[in-house]
């Protein structure tokens, strides 16, 4: 049990401070290197450590980021976000229009995709409109994180979630129930930005913008789009979260007369690592019967199932993921929620309050940091002054979402969908 537990701790202190440079670690270098010290400090078994890796999630996530670097190689992802940049007549409506696209986009495909597609033309737009580059930065991050807590697709962590609530609660119940939540928090992220930022946003026109335009393959964007829908589709109907994306991904692979490799050469591959070895450690540690050990300490403010109880376990949830990330705690976190006085309900709370806690930090999400390590010398931001927006952001958008997640379930919406 010593063994496992320094591993796990070990291996998360890479992952939380994202890079030991004098060791040359990165978060999925450290997530394979603790997986395979795991089983090397006999933590776990070989055959139990190859059985850990939760295929399910990782076939989920190659699915839609294969369907996402098609639309990607269609510059599908470009063309979309250029003209919402380059017809906006306002520095307000600009921030509007970038809100809810990439809230959109990042509904569906994995939010960090998104980040890294849209991040160098939306300083390209904004330097040349002469406008300040922090607030539509952190309109492109904070809304690739809150767009991605409408479905179980929309990040990584809420994938976990949707495969370990297959049973329990399926892809539409789950997306009829927090498009609310999604939509309303999209419109209040760019009011406040606006309020925040409202003596550095000018009022007047914006002058006339003419970056280049990107020439998109129309025919393999609508494709990729036919493949994304069939995805949806196959979801909504209730079909395994796995199984249908990459049904619609081989089928994309088959009619798109693009290269495979092409598709490959853009696909996340140090995110399907990282997702492999932290399951190998977080098995480890549960076989040490450690997270058993953590949740009988927090049970019996969870157990509750009141305001009280729900308003503990958020918190504790939005805290821990700023610490150790977002992904790593949910994997810890997905395994308390059937022992939950309500597990449906669990894992929606789950869902929601780990993907909202991204905005609270700069290393609250890998969304953060892509957009603004993307940004080069516009993004710099220290943590201090991120933190000032983030806990407006946060806050509000906690407190909105939970309200509407609430009421619906006050009004009886939950049982109308069958939950």
């Amino acid at each position: 049990m010593v063994g496992s537990l320094v591993v796990f701790t070990l291996t998360y202190l890479v992952i939380a401070s994202r890079q030991l440079h004098w060791i040359g670690l990165d978060r999925p270098a450290g997530a394979i290197v603790g997986a395979v010290a795991m089983v090397v400090v006999g933590g776990l078994p070989m055959d139990a450590a190859l059985r850990a890796i939760d295929l399910h999630v990782v076939t989920l996530l190659f699915g839609v980021l294969v369907i996402a670097a098609y639309l990607a190689e269609a510059r599908f992802f470009r063309l979309t976000t250029y003209l919402v940049l380059t017809r906006a007549r306002t520095a307000r409506s600009l921030l509007f229009g970038l809100t809810f696209v990439v809230g959109a986009l990042s509904a569906l495909l994995l939010n960090d995709t998104v980040c890294v597609l849209l991040t160098p033309l939306v300083v390209a737009v904004v330097v040349e409109a002469r406008l300040p580059p922090l607030p539509y930065l952190l309109a492109l991050a904070s809304a690739a994180n809150v767009g991605g807590v409408v479905s179980f697709s929309g990040n990584p962590q809420n994938m976990i979630v949707g495969a370990a609530a297959q049973d329990t609660i399926g892809f539409a119940q789950y997306l009829l129930l927090t498009l609310p939540v999604g939509i309303a928090c999209l419109a209040v992220n760019a009011w406040l930005l606006l309020w925040l930022f409202r003596k550095e946003l000018p009022t007047e026109p914006l002058a006339e913008r003419s970056p280049p335009r990107p020439a998109i393959d129309r025919v393999l964007a609508t494709k990729a789009l036919l493949a994304l829908a069939v995805f949806a589709g196959l979801a909504v109907a209730g079909f395994s979260l796995a199984g249908s994306a990459m049904c619609a991904a081989a089928g994309l692979m088959l009619v798109a007369r693009t290269p495979p490799k092409v598709a490959f050469a853009m696909v996340d591959w140090q995110l399907l690592v990282f997702f492999a070895g932290l399951f190998v450690v977080v098995a480890g540690i549960a076989h040490a019967g450690v997270l058993a050990r953590i949740f009988e300490a927090v049970e019996p403010i969870v157990a509750r199932g009141d305001l009280a109880g729900d308003v503990a376990f958020i918190t504790l949830i939005v805290i821990a993921s700023n610490i150790v990330s977002n992904v790593p705690l949910v994997l810890v976190a997905v395994a308390w929620v059937p022992h939950m006085p309500e597990p449906t309900w669990g894992y929606v709370m789950l869902a929601v309050a780990s993907t909202l806690a991204g905005n609270l930090t700069l290393f609250g999400s890998v969304a953060n940091i892509i957009v603004m390590e993307g940004a080069g010398p516009r993004g710099e931001i220290g943590f201090w002054r991120f933190l000032r927006y983030g806990l407006v952001i946060t806050t509000v958008d906690l407190a909105l979402g939970f309200s509407i997640l609430g009421a619906e379930r006050a009004l009886g919406v939950m049982d109308l969908l069958g939950l």
